[in-house]
């Protein structure tokens, strides 16, 4: 008989969505369709991905990526620019670009000569904004940042006007030229909108579009000295790029109306359309890029791309695969609201992925050791196993079978408790790809009373693992020979945090306070089949019986195998034992 050691068998137990696709469906792809059939930009849609360089991008940002350039690449001759939305030099750099790049080449797309960066309109955004002083709408103000914000208002009383607000525009002319010229410390002037500072938007309370900023850009060097803000850098960018479609997510909504301001203000040619969509929220997990700094700069995480962290290069390291990456981005689709994802969807379309295209193998992750007596001391077997049952051009690989074996030690019971059917004293099951073993005898060490050894008969009439007279065992059991298994070490992931939403934070309380504990446990000891000693970096594998694991890329270096766990199997012996509270 069969063990069903594929995560075929699983998953049709625990599938918790229908497989179909949203993309067809959705609202924004409504807007565009209409936008078309309208007549509207000439029949053209380009969109664009505009990350800031001050961070890794994360899984809420694929779903930004998949967005638009999905929606690009469904329109004949449509268009996805990546532009990098560079105007705060304190915190970009050099590192998060490029990182940014592979991540988005990795995850399956491609922008060919479509590489922008905001700072490369940097001159026309200037110009644009003496454009608006000549014609009365912007303003030098001499307001500190904090007296700005006082003045601002509330939800319920209208902001103060700057007593700077009704400088003539040579005024203004002037000194947003001596700003450029580095006349001004940082902080001691800004350049303003003049909208209302009665509106009841907040964002149109004379909002800055320029302030002071002596630091050195990454593309630019010290060629400026002030910075344009993101709202006005933004809608510029994409009007000079000609975007049809402005898809952000939801938090921008409000600052929509700035958006068609400016542009409206400056008439420019091309008026993109902002469409607002809601930001990914995973649960047991953050995906704000500050939060994500703490867990970084706090050595919380060994950095970006710690294996327990949502960013792509994360998940990457982690074993995950761009394909079901992009299948979770589609099935959730786009909604007008916020809501939380369980990530166990996210893992429901890993597993689905690897399944078909991880390579079947054998690891003993915490080894108990089981001497076969009546099993020739120096004979060596090759036993012949499938690479993947649902792959069958991905062949065959031959197993060594010895006199002396290790299996799990979660796999035998001295005294097992009701519905446990691995192995137990005077107890037979199979070992899978091999033989029916029964245990006669437990070893145990005098001092701590540990099992240290287990011996052990086999059946040679059972040879790959069934039985010709008809006869059955409940249990099926991983394992690997002492002699031939090499060493590595495994290291299991959890999630990182306790909470399912750690962005709800009780009063007294930080989001790291909700820090899983237990999200990484370091495994030294482990034994794993000979096979795996060719195992290139990043390589995917699935442990039969334990889940898919990845060889790690950075530290399995000088022949050290290093496995990260991607995703665990369902273990329906740990679903009963948590059932009965943990007994046996």
């Amino acid at each position: 008989m069969r063990m069903p050691d594929t995560e075929k068998d699983s998953t049709a137990l625990d599938n918790p969505v229908k497989n179909e696709s949203a993309s067809s469906l959705d609202f924004i792809r409504a807007i565009i369709a209409e936008d078309l059939k309208a007549g509207k930009n000439n029949g053209r849609v380009a969109t664009r991905f505009p990350p800031e360089p001050n961070g890794y991008l994360h899984i809420g940002h694929a779903k930004s990526i998949c967005l638009n350039f999905g929606i690009a690449a469904e329109h004949p001759g449509g268009t996805c620019n990546l532009r990098f939305d560079d105007t705060n030099p304190t915190k970009e750099d050099v590192e998060y670009v490029e990182s940014i790049k592979e991540d988005i080449k990795w995850l399956g797309f491609d922008w060919g000569d479509r590489l922008f960066y905001a700072s490369d309109y940097f001159e026309q955004l200037y110009q644009y904004a003496v454009q608006l002083i000549k014609a009365g709408k912007a303003y030098v103000c001499d307001l500190s940042p904090e007296e700005i914000r006082n003045t601002r208002g509330t939800l319920t009383e209208p902001g103060q006007n700057s007593p700077y607000r009704n400088r003539s525009v040579e005024e203004n002319l002037e000194l947003f030229e001596r700003m450029r010229a580095g006349e001004f410390e940082d902080g001691s002037r800004v350049l303003r909108a003049k909208i209302d500072m009665a509106s009841p938007n907040l964002n149109m309370r004379d909002p800055t579009i320029y302030r002071i900023r002596r630091v050195t850009h990454h593309r630019t060097g010290n060629k400026w000295c002030i910075y344009p803000m993101y709202d006005f850098a933004h809608c510029l960018s994409d009007s000079i790029e000609g975007i049809t479609h402005s898809i952000c997510t939801l938090e921008f909504e409000n600052n929509r109306p700035l958006y068609d301001w400016f542009l409206n203000e400056l008439n420019v040619k091309c008026h993109p359309r902002q469409i607002e969509f809601a930001r990914l929220n995973l649960s047991h997990t953050v995906l704000s890029k500050r939060k994500l700094h703490e867990l970084v700069e706090g050595g919380y995480v060994s950095g970006w791309d710690d294996p327990r962290m949502p960013t792509l290069a994360g998940l990457r390291r982690r074993g995950y695969t761009p394909e079901a990456i992009r299948n979770f981005c589609d099935r959730i689709g786009v909604a007008k609201r916020d809501s939380l994802v369980d990530i166990a969807l996210l893992e429901y379309y890993l597993r689905e992925d690897l399944n078909k295209r991880a390579p079947r193998v054998m690891a003993v992750l915490r080894p108990l050791r089981v001497v076969i007596d009546n099993y020739p001391e120096d004979q060596v077997e090759e036993l012949v196993a499938e690479n993947n049952p649902e792959d069958p051009s991905m062949g065959s690989r031959k197993i060594p079978f010895s006199r002396i074996l290790y299996i799990e030690q979660e796999d035998f019971r001295e005294d097992p408790p009701k519905k446990f059917f691995r192995l137990a004293p005077g107890r037979e099951v199979r070992l899978k790809h091999a033989y029916y073993i029964k245990c006669t005898d437990v070893v145990k060490d005098k001092d701590s009373g540990q099992i240290v050894e287990l011996h052990c008969t086999y059946d040679p009439a059972t040879r790959g693992g069934w039985s010709s007279d008809g006869r059955d065992v409940k249990g099926t059991l991983h394992w690997v020979s002492a002699a031939h298994s090499i060493p590595a070490e495994v290291r299991l992931y959890d999630h990182l945090f306790i909470k399912e939403n750690p962005n709800e934070v009780e009063p007294g309380h930080d989001f790291k306070d909700y820090l899983n504990p237990n999200s990484l446990e370091i495994l030294t000891s482990c034994r794993v089949e000979p096979s795996l000693a060719s195992a290139k970096p990043g390589s995917r594998y699935q442990f039969l019986r334990l889940g898919y694991f990845c060889l790690d890329p950075v530290d399995s270096v000088n022949g050290l195998l290093v496995f990260n766990r991607t995703v665990g199997l369902r273990d329906s012996w740990a679903k009963i034992e948590k059932a009965q509270g943990g007994k046996g």
